[in-house]
């Protein structure tokens, strides 16, 4: 009873004072539902692209097992995290979901730097077809997890800040999982999968003859 009382003591002194927030949280935490989903999608969209370009590359590099098999491992750890909406509001699981796509960024870069020692493989237009595609999606999952990052920062800001966060308390909005400052290294460098550079391991041109005296 003594619980019941003191959240209606809460609730009235929020919605005493001007401006009690209710109306900004919702729309803050719409905010925040829809740019997580659109860092879902694009991650998705990655995953998506992960089968079609491991068998192109095993086509040419089938000795590379073990690079291979960890792209696939990484795949199909990401998969097993369920990225639902609710994902954000449980720091265990965000940071679960963290560290598996942590792990995909890792392998796909330890397997773009093997293609490097195949010309055929990067001059194959299947292959140079999902690079372009990675490349773009890499750009996107970037600035959708920026979109998230700074609506999470928002909302986060405004359910501690008084007396928002009286009415926060009442209503159970809570602060959301954000991506750690780790992480953001990989927002900045993303994998490189640029193979327009000229191919380095060609043979060196014969050196001229010395003129005759």
């Amino acid at each position: 009873m003594k619980r019941v009382m003191r959240g209606l003591a809460l609730l009235a002194a929020g919605l005493a004072l001007p401006g009690c927030g209710y109306n900004t949280i919702q729309t803050q935490d719409e905010a925040v539902t829809g740019a997580w989903s659109e860092v879902i999608n694009q991650y998705q969209r990655r995953a998506d692209l992960i089968p079609n370009l491991v068998e192109t590359v095993r086509g040419y590099a089938a000795q590379e097992r073990e690079v291979l098999e960890s792209v696939v491992e990484a795949r199909a750890r990401v998969g097993s995290v369920q990225a639902t909406p609710e994902l954000v509001d449980d720091p265990a699981a965000f940071a679960q979901f963290q560290q598996a796509q942590a792990e995909m960024s890792s392998a796909l870069s330890r397997l773009l730097v093997v293609v490097e020692n195949y010309p055929d493989l990067k001059s194959d237009q299947s292959f140079r077809e999902l690079q372009a595609q990675l490349e773009g999606t890499e750009n996107r999952i970037a600035v959708a997890r920026k979109r998230y990052i700074d609506a999470v920062q928002e909302y986060n800001t405004t359910v501690r800040r008084f007396p928002v966060n009286l009415t926060a308390k009442v209503f159970g909005f809570d602060t959301k999982a954000n991506f750690t400052v780790e992480n953001e290294a990989e927002i900045a460098a993303p994998p490189q999968v640029d193979f327009s550079r000229p191919d380095t391991t060609a043979a060196p041109a014969p050196e001229a003859e010395p003129a005759n005296p």
